[in-house]
């Protein structure tokens, strides 16, 4: 069926739109200036975004096969829309926490894996290439959807800004979820790879997943990929203009660089997840992060070349994390259960999440540098590829 390829866009579209959740840096400073507030508190909407996005992406696995792709996408649009028009009203920093943390985070938890699961069920025979393809679209919404918030906030204001990104997203993933469905139980593409056909006839999957020793490998390491990354993403700035002395605006601007990284690793990582075993294109990962700490560890005032190499590695491994977690979940274990089964991995991302951004500025205020940040995450990148080696493998086949 050649119109499966059209799932393709219509998901990169729907990520693109919940990918906006990471442009809130956009809306901080008007908010920071309007409400009086800190630093901190602005940070508190985009912080509880996250850590329910995290929270509900189980939740929603669990209703994806039960009530349809269409169903939980559109009310996963139309809550997003919701947190973002409510958020625009909103008087002071705890409502707008409330409205866009939690609602909004709650509705990209509901609609992000909805299109991964309709791609990975429509292309069994190159899973990882289609997801990774797929989610490129909420790696590279802040290239797209930060530039175009910052325009409409400097010519309408911050307030109907929210309002009209609101507005549009839930029309945009409404529409969308109208679209997407499944494959019949059986179908099969008509030229699938020879070794997918294999694959599917030999294969046996654990019969449990919290009991397979490859889940809780592949949990860890994602921990550990989505912690790396993410500690280095909300530091890329402020490590560029204290250890590195580049101008303010050469380091904002190098994020635009980081972010490519980010969104081309995806469908890369995939495609590799898919041609090689899942432990060696995690520890090519892991072995990237830690050339990428050994650059930070000995960088120098004015390498800027050093510095832009470093996080674009960072940055590059963790949008490969977000590929290696779904197409090794496809590969593991039971494709007919991957809503609920990646909704579980997914846990392990939120508290990446969670670690990740707390851990780099609490050494940065023990120790007054960030250059000590790249110590545990060197450590961790080698933690992770012995869990990777001894755990990331699929279960011995019980006879």
């Amino acid at each position: 069926m050649r119109g499966r390829w059209l799932f393709i866009p219509l998901g990169v579209t729907v990520l693109l739109c919940l990918g906006t959740v990471y442009s809130w840096s956009i809306f901080r400073k008007p908010l920071e200036t309007e409400l009086g507030i800190s630093a901190t508190e602005s940070l508190l909407p985009y912080t509880v975004a996250l850590v329910c996005y995290a929270i509900l992406m189980p939740i929603a696995g669990f209703f994806i096969p039960r009530l349809g792709p269409r169903t939980v996408a559109a009310i996963g649009g139309v809550v997003v829309g919701l947190g973002y028009i409510l958020a625009s009203f909103a008087a002071h920093i705890g409502a707008i926490t409330l409205t866009y943390g939690v609602i909004t985070g709650t509705g990209v938890g509901l609609a992000y894996g909805v299109p991964m699961v309709v791609v990975a069920r429509w292309f069994p025979e190159r899973k990882g290439l289609a997801v990774g393809l797929t989610i490129i679209g909420f790696g590279l919404s802040p290239l797209v959807t930060a530039p175009l918030a910052n325009s409409l906030i400097g010519s309408i204001g911050v307030r109907p800004t929210l309002r009209l990104l609101g507005m549009v997203f839930t029309v945009v993933i409404v529409a969308i979820a109208a679209t997407l469905k499944l494959p019949p139980q059986d179908w099969q593409p008509t030229q699938g790879h020879q070794g997918q056909g294999v694959a599917t006839a030999a294969q046996t999957y654990p019969p449990h997943l919290l009991k397979s020793r490859s889940f809780y490998g592949l949990w860890i390491c994602y921990i550990i990929g989505t912690l790396v990354g993410l500690s280095a993403i909300g530091i890329s700035s402020p490590v560029g203009e204290e250890i590195i002395n580049i101008n303010p605006t050469v380091a904002a601007q190098s994020v635009a660089l980081f972010a490519l990284f980010n969104g081309v690793s995806r469908p890369l990582f995939g495609w590799l997840t898919d041609r090689y075993r899942p432990h060696q294109v995690a520890i090519a990962s892991y072995s990237l992060m830690l050339v990428a700490c050994i650059l930070m560890v000995n960088a120098q005032t004015g390498q800027v070349v050093t510095y832009l190499a470093a996080f674009s590695l960072f940055w590059f491994c963790l949008g490969g994390w977000l590929a290696i977690a779904p197409t090794t979940t496809l590969r593991l274990f039971d494709p007919d259960h991957y809503a609920q089964n990646y909704g579980i991995v997914f846990t392990a991302y939120g508290i990446g999440a969670l670690m990740g951004t707390l851990i780099a500025g609490q050494i940065r205020d023990w120790w007054g540098t960030y250059t000590y940040a790249f110590y545990p995450m060197a450590l961790l990148a080698i933690i992770g590829i012995v869990v990777a080696s001894l755990m990331l493998k699929p279960d011995p086949i019980r006879r």
